[in-house]
């Protein structure tokens, strides 16, 4: 008895020095103690779910690069090892696959509820600014980490993306070059995307996410719609019971989904093979889906212009929306939430449709690929990109079989001036011997 005595002064002591030293208690209290608005409910919990994700990235992303090569020798080799030899290394990934898909969606889901509630508006515009940007630093990190595998999806879903880059106008080929590292997607370029992945990106969510909680702390929440009469509860115990029940399920969720569904790994990247069709992650397909209504010259509409309007308006909403009403169905407050209705659906269509629409992969013959590539090396890229290299006079050649069949291709490559006589292309008929014309065409008409 006399022993536990001691231990317990012992603590007090040494919880009383600490708290001399650092102030702890204040802050305590000032965290817990909180008062709410009455009527605060379980609808207020998206925050706390959505920072638990983001401290799970966090956690199985440091623990991953323990592990994990950023070579494209060794990247593939080292997250098969994660993956099959590592002690619940399998699950480590997944949690952090599965994770990102999981703090998308709770991401989203939050700034739903935020909407809905009306809680952007004065004071607190900054608050859901800080959000948006938060928004769009988790797309980064998603887009980011495609590469780190070094796997077949990851490479050419990365060319996709600095191609897309590289069609932003003027700044296209410096964005691309910045992106890539150097003539060819490689080492420079998993060298750049590891770091922004594991040094800029979590740099810039923490500063956001303290400012976004200080803005919280200085405003306060908003509380439910309609403000209940009478003094609300401390955040401890009831709401802290609340955000610990409801993280509980969601963790539990992303468990089982990792130990049930592992991780995906394709072939090891091939640069050679690019009549592999990339498919996006689901949260990417809707922009994916996008791109095929804006073919050509048209493609920034679909790539900067339209995404950059819905960034701009999500960025301005507060200042939009500036009428005192709350509710989402009356008032003014009817207009912005029909344009966020018709923006969310619209994501969801492209995003069924991308799901819907798989082109199937067409093979082409082994010996008829090598030599369609010695072909195009020889002959072709000095003026059209195709595969992440090559020249920009001509038009880009990645994608080239979603618009031409084969004997379209193959009319162009032979006499170009006769199918479109403002054509600065040569006719190659008579300079390639028809096996090249043939493999070419071939080759070029299965890239989807």
């Amino acid at each position: 008895m006399r022993v536990l005595k001691r231990m317990s002064a012992l603590a007090a002591q040494s919880a009383a020095w600490l708290d001399s030293r650092t102030g702890y208690r204040a802050l305590l209290d000032s965290a817990l103690q909180e008062p709410l608005p009455r009527g605060t409910g379980w609808f207020f919990t998206t925050g706390s779910i959505l920072t638990l994700l983001v401290g799970v990235q966090f956690v199985t992303g440091v623990a991953l690069t323990m592990y994990y090569v950023p070579s494209p020798a060794l990247a593939h080799d080292s997250v098969r090892f994660i993956m099959t030899a590592l002690p619940l290394g399998s699950l480590l990934r997944g949690l952090h696959f599965w994770g990102a898909s999981f703090l998308l969606v709770a991401a989203v889901v939050h700034m739903v509820r935020v909407f809905t509630f009306g809680s952007y508006k004065a004071p607190r515009e900054l608050t859901w600014i800080s959000g948006v940007l938060m928004l769009l630093v988790i797309l980064g990190f998603a887009l980011s980490g495609y590469l780190l595998p070094w796997d077949q999806k990851a490479y050419w879903a990365t060319t996709v993306t600095i191609n897309i880059a590289r069609s932003t106008p003027i700044a296209g080929d410096v964005l691309a070059s910045i992106l890539r590292g150097g003539s060819d997607l490689g080492a420079l370029t998993l060298g750049r995307w590891f770091s922004a992945h594991v040094f800029l990106l979590p740099m810039t969510l923490v500063t956001l996410t303290a400012a976004h909680i200080a803005l919280m702390r200085k405003h306060g929440i908003s509380g439910p719609l309609k403000p209940e009469p009478g003094p609300g509860r401390e955040f401890f115990p009831w709401h802290v019971a609340r955000d610990t029940v409801m993280m509980a399920a969601v963790f539990a969720s992303l468990f089982a989904v990792a130990m049930l569904i592992p991780a995906p790994l394709d072939d090891v990247a091939n640069p050679a093979d690019s009549s592999y069709i990339p498919r996006p992650e689901w949260y990417f397909l809707s922009l994916f889906q996008l791109l095929k209504y804006f073919p050509g010259p048209l493609e920034p509409i679909g790539t900067q212009v339209i995404p950059g309007l819905v960034v701009g308006f999500l960025l301005l909403l507060p200042f939009i929306d500036r009428g005192a009403e709350r509710h989402p169905l009356r008032g003014s407050r009817r207009w912005v939430t029909a344009a966020l209705v018709t923006l969310g659906g619209g994501v969801m269509l492209l995003t069924a449709l991308g799901i819907a629409d798989r082109p199937a992969r067409v093979e082409v013959p082994r010996g008829v690929r090598d030599l369609a590539i010695a072909t195009f090396d020889e002959s072709c890229s000095k003026c059209h990109f195709l595969a992440g290299k090559g020249g920009g006079i001509g038009p880009e050649l990645t994608h080239v079989g979603r618009r031409l069949d084969e004997a379209a291709v193959r009319r162009q490559i032979e006499d170009a001036p006769a199918v479109n006589p403002e054509s600065d292309m040569p006719a190659f008929k008579g300079k390639l011997s028809s096996d090249q014309i043939d493999a070419l065409a071939q080759y070029l008409a299965s890239l989807k």
